[in-house]
């Protein structure tokens, strides 16, 4: 799928994100009516649902469901976030993230060499583990920098780019990026997809990646964390 039909087609971005997002992180995977969901059994140990752009009549239902429980999640995946902060808070729910987007590429524009390091204190390693390809960057016993991404069909997922704090502004964000992505060209990748924090999106933008929608998360509780880094 190639990322100008995924921009137009938000229910299918979001669908082939959750797969990815979930492969990455070993995550099982039903439906909620037409809406993909993930029991985020090493966090919450809840089921998350995904919505692109529900009616409000859906928005309602899923409401209904997520307000069962405090640790349970709607995230909602949309380009007009004011009118489901608005349903939200109708329905009893509190916007617990607003800040992340989900972003695409078109994985041509991208290195697909492996990338090197300048400094002789960190080293790369990068490996396979059912299905999900890692890159770490270490200093000593140290992980300094790390992330990892699933392919699904010719779609890239890229999650949990993390650079430790004392790590940052040193590039092995985007190092980690280029790293990920040699490992994807092993596939036959055309479109790369993410979920980008605040910070994140200053990063992808940098290395070409465009935002598609915004994302909200939403729980009958206050608590919740970023989809890109939790």
């Amino acid at each position: 799928m190639s990322p100008e039909t995924l921009v137009e087609d938000i229910t299918g971005l979001l669908e082939v994100w959750v797969a990815g997002w979930a492969g990455c992180r070993g995550y099982r995977t039903s439906t909620e009516g037409r809406f993909p969901a993930a029991l985020r059994a090493d966090t919450t140990g809840e089921w998350e649902v995904f919505a692109s752009e529900p009616t409000e009549d859906e928005f309602a239902a899923l409401a209904v469901r997520t307000t069962e429980s405090p640790a349970r999640v709607l995230t909602i995946l949309t380009n007009d976030p004011s009118r489901y902060t608005a349903l939200a808070a109708r329905h009893g729910l509190n916007v617990t993230s607003d800040t992340q987007t989900m972003m695409i590429v078109d994985m041509e524009t991208q290195d697909a060499e492996d990338p090197w390091l300048s400094d002789d204190d960190l080293s790369l390693s990068t490996f396979e583990q059912d299905g999900v390809h890692y890159a770490e960057v270490r200093s000593g016993d140290a992980i300094a920098a790390s992330g990892r991404v699933f392919v699904v069909g010719d779609t890239a997922v890229f999650d949990k780019i993390i650079t430790q704090p004392a790590f940052q502004r040193r590039g092995l964000g985007s190092f980690i990026m280029r790293a990920l992505a040699a490992q994807a060209f092993g596939h036959d990748v055309r479109t790369g997809l993410l979920l980008a924090s605040a910070d994140g999106q200053k990063l992808y933008s940098h290395l070409g990646w465009t935002t598609v929608a915004r994302v909200l998360m939403l729980s009958a509780s206050h608590d919740g964390t970023d989809l890109s880094l939790s």
